[in-house]
């Protein structure tokens, strides 16, 4: 499940999947990362986790690629179909992943909860439904583990790869799709995307598990920096390199530029997060430098851009708007429960 909306028929993706406090059917009531299910036969040498939403034709490119490495490393595969969707279990199941369903739907923070909780390995690899694996990606990424034993959160580069070629590109802009490229040598990083992605449970446990209320943008970033904050580490493998895909009708203009308002949105809401949004002028400034490149530059993905900067002002906007409700229904809270309280009135307009 990737954390960008666009796909066949997310970002982020499935990325529009609402958050939600999703589990497993029939798992039980322990965090991710607290125990691991029960099983038959050996311990597999790694747990590759692939949440899905709706995408089996995504899904089967990808498992294409996964599955048979998995199979010679003596990795275990599973799917967890965050949406209910008969076709993508099918397609799982033919390539001898075990389907992990949650229920309701709950996003890709929760999904990536519920396979933690169902795999028996104590290595969690998570990757997205559209990525395809070069055939060293999983031993590349397994060497590295075992090679820094005091790291426990690893990832790999991510490379755009967009059918048809995508929108003309100035190529001043970064791939219009998640993408991480830190070099040609391994090394510790601030930051690694779940679109290829490794953990020890160790750190799940001592970290807790992914926030579900957090969707399409920053939710593997507030979990790494849970675990940085903690002492933790990131490692960079340089060798355990992912494409990250998209069909030609995904890497239309129009689509890209559908799915990067929904993230620009989502972005500025994580910031709010963080208290570390910028100012309403700073994100119309942002805007009008994106309108300035499309132009200046004849750029094409110049649009992308700009939906982005879009979204990011209109969820700007809308905060600001949300906020003034607030304010307006504590201010009437606090005028009817008596002129003169004031303490009474500061801890309602707080709340």
């Amino acid at each position: 499940m990737s954390d960008e909306p666009a796909g066949p028929g997310q970002a982020p993706g499935a990325g529009d999947e609402p958050a939600g406090a999703g589990r497993a059917s029939g798992a039980g009531d322990e965090p991710a990362g607290a125990g691991r299910a029960s099983g038959a036969g050996d311990e597999p040498v790694a747990s590759i986790v692939i949440p899905t939403r709706n995408r089996p034709r995504y899904l089967e490119m990808t498992l294409a690629t996964v599955a048979p490495q998995a199979r010679v490393a003596g990795a275990e595969l599973l799917v967890v179909d965050d949406g209910d969707c008969a076709e993508s279990a099918a397609v799982a199941r033919s390539h001898g992943a075990r389907v992990v369903a949650t229920a309701p739907p709950g996003g890709a923070n929760a999904a990536r909860n519920a396979g933690a909780r169902e795999a028996r390995s104590d290595l969690i690899v998570l990757i997205d439904d559209d990525v395809r694996a070069p055939v060293q990606w999983l031993p590349a990424l397994l060497a590295g583990v075992r090679s820094v034993p005091d790291h426990d959160v690893f990832g790999g580069p991510i490379r755009a790869v967009l059918e048809g070629g995508g929108p003309r590109s100035c190529g001043r802009e970064r791939a219009p799709i998640t993408t991480l490229d830190l070099g040609c040598a391994d090394r510790d990083a601030d930051l690694v995307w779940s679109a290829n992605m490794a953990i020890r449970r160790r750190a799940l446990r001592a970290v807790g598990p992914f926030d579900e209320s957090i969707a399409v943008r920053g939710d593997e970033e507030d979990w790494e920096r849970r675990y940085v904050a903690a002492g933790g580490r990131i490692r960079y493998v340089a060798a355990a390199g992912l494409e990250h895909y998209r069909t030609a009708s995904d890497a239309r203009l129009r689509c890209l530029a559908r799915a990067a308002f929904t993230q620009g949105r989502a972005a500025r809401r994580y910031d709010v997060r963080k208290r570390m949004a910028p100012s309403l002028p700073a994100e119309l400034r942002v805007l009008a430098g994106c309108v300035w490149h499309i132009f200046r530059r004849r750029c094409a993905q110049g649009v992308v851009l700009t939906a982005h900067a879009a979204g990011r002002l209109r969820e700007a906007l809308a905060g600001g708007v949300r906020a003034g409700a607030r304010r307006e229904a504590s201010g009437g809270r606090g005028a009817g429960a008596g002129a003169g309280r004031g303490a009474g009135a500061g801890r309602g307009a707080d709340r």
